[in-house]
């Protein structure tokens, strides 16, 4: 009973400090990105800096506080003053999902960034309601989805949207950019110190930024009009979400057809994060965790914010350095504060997109290698098939509505192809992935999703619909009848030498 009587943890001390900074460079890089990505894209500074970025401060918010009293109650559950808040926020991986995946084909199809907004706000909230329910069958879901698929699916986008698009944005300004790409290459793939022991990444935005203003064609201008933003963005609960599942379940179901799998990784990375924050000493639950997040994403969703929410891989960095709760209940408040008087969209509009474009492109390449060396190499052919259909995804997104017959002339399986070219990723990866294991069984079922998939317009086709595409649909049926077949000659051939011994 004394022991319980004089136990204390500790709201805030000096370890936390350290860990604070770690955290909020790693999720203030993720707001910058999203505001210069989405304006760069034609989103308004209204709906940016209004409605989307307060929105994602409502959800970190929660997240942070939520997870600073999970620790508060399993530091007093265990009678340990060593136990470290979870670190919350976005997804760098799901991030670039969402803003690739979802806004940019939202407002490149509908033209109308009002209309896009709603559509990326409605997405987030079903992205929450799908982890929270993940939460239930999280590990059903990651013992059946091989992993490489997934991986490959997502490296897709990577490569094409966040590296490739990013370095096209990087030669937008030559003198700025090629050097902020040099440094990241130097910095962070070639381990190189920069100055004063700046981080890469950092040292890059600043020497871009300096040369951006020194050469043209960024002026004073931008500073000043940096600085205009600064001021009072209320959070204001909004329908967006519930009016944009109109166009989500309808015109806009290929977007969904992202949606789905990229919760899936979400829910799964929290239920990694959480499992390797137990290796190193605090055990939380994981759906709690996984719900948790879901809640917040959807919260976000409610105020406006169009990104899903989850548990930072950070958490385990918090940890090594001796971190507590103080600094995930700090974070909280410095999220609200610079979301809600502006500070976030100053420093976007002063920095030009072409310098904090390098920066994406490591990301993007180093996402595509993280496929690669999170998997056997016996799986790298199916990393690689899973990453195509997006190439078609590019092609079709970025000229079939402007210039359809370019692409027709390339080939009619272009559009096809990129149509629901998440899920065609993840069966192309997944059905290779079983055939190197030689589990046709596997491969037949997945083969038959592909099929109904197809039928329903899931996949390969605009829109839902029944038989929305036909052929696709009985194409994936003869391939799940040729990988039966193998199963079946498999089983015979496996009886014949049980009886030959």
């Amino acid at each position: 009973m004394k022991q319980q009587t004089t136990f204390h943890y500790p709201w805030y001390k000096k370890e936390d400090t350290d860990a604070f900074f770690a955290l909020f460079q790693n999720n203030l890089a993720n707001f910058v990105i999203i505001t210069i990505a989405m304006l760069g894209m034609g989103f308004t500074t209204d709906i940016v800096f209004g409605r989307v970025i307060p929105g994602v401060a409502v959800a970190v918010l929660f997240g942070h506080l939520y997870y600073a009293y999970t620790a508060t109650r399993l530091a007093k559950r265990e009678q340990r003053t060593d136990v470290t808040a979870l670190s919350y926020g976005i997804s760098t991986p799901v991030m670039f999902i969402f803003l690739f995946g979802v806004l940019l084909p939202a407002i490149t199809l509908t033209d109308d960034p009002e209309l896009a907004w709603r559509i990326g706000v409605a997405a987030a909230f079903i992205s929450g309601l799908i982890e929270a329910l993940v939460s239930l069958v999280g590990r059903w879901i990651q013992r059946n989805l091989p992993r490489a698929a997934m991986l490959g699916a997502i490296s897709g986008v990577a490569l094409t949207f966040i590296a490739g698009e990013m370095l096209f944005m990087t030669m937008e300004i030559p003198v700025a950019g090629l050097i902020a790409l040099a440094i990241i290459i130097v910095g962070v793939i070639g381990k190189v110190t920069m100055p004063f022991r700046i981080p890469a990444s950092l040292f890059a935005i600043i020497i871009g930024t300096i040369l951006a203003y020194a050469f043209g064609p960024a002026n004073i201008g931008q500073i000043t009009d940096g600085l205009a933003y600064v001021g009072f963005y209320p959070f204001l609960p909004t329908l967006a979400a519930f009016e944009g599942m109109t166009y989500l379940f309808g015109a806009m179901i290929g977007i969904f057809a992202v949606v789905l799998p990229i919760t899936i990784y979400n829910a799964i990375e929290t239920m990694n994060n959480v499992e390797a924050m137990e290796a190193a000493g605090d055990k939380y639950d994981v759906r709690e965790c996984q719900a948790v997040d879901g809640a917040g994403a959807m919260l976000g969703a409610v105020f406006g914010g169009a990104f899903p929410t989850t548990v930072l891989l950070a958490t385990v960095g918090a940890k090594h350095m001796g971190a507590g709760r103080g600094y995930s209940i700090l974070n909280a408040i410095v999220y609200t504060l610079t979301a809600m008087f502006g500070l976030i969209a100053a420093v976007s509009e002063i920095i030009p997109v072409a310098v904090i474009a390098p920066v994406l492109v490591y990301v993007g390449a180093s996402m595509v290698s993280t496929a690669f060396e999170s998997s056997a190499s016996k799986y790298y052919p199916a990393v690689v098939i899973a990453m195509l259909p997006y190439f078609s995804n590019y092609l079709m997104t970025r000229f079939d509505d402007d210039a359809p017959e370019i692409v027709a002339d390339i080939s009619t399986g272009i559009v096809p192809l990129g149509d629901g070219a998440m899920f065609t990723a993840l069966i192309f990866g997944a059905i290779t992935v079983f055939i190197i294991d030689g589990d046709f069984k596997r491969a037949t079922v997945f083969a038959c999703t592909g099929s109904v998939f197809s039928f329903f317009g899931l996949m390969h086709a605009p829109e839902l619909a029944f038989n929305a595409s036909p052929d696709f649909a009985i194409g994936y049926l003869i391939v799940g009848l040729f990988f039966f077949y193998q199963a079946i000659k498999d089983v015979k051939v496996g009886k014949i030498q049980e009886l030959d011994q």
